[in-house]
């Protein structure tokens, strides 16, 4: 099997890097932000006045 040249496996290795990053990065920006709920949720704090 003949052996390839550096040059040949720099490009190789760039075009699976580039096309690695792009399926990820695509994968990343493809999904829809969820949907903030503006719900406020109160704490109840019941005080209680301790008599000794």
């Amino acid at each position: 099997m003949p052996q390839m040249m550096p040059m040949e496996w720099t490009l190789l290795y760039i075009t699976f890097l580039m096309s690695f990053l792009m399926f990820n990065i695509m994968n990343y920006f493809t999904q829809a932000p969820q949907q903030q709920t503006t719900t406020k949720k109160s704490i109840h704090i019941n005080k209680t006045n301790w008599k000794w």
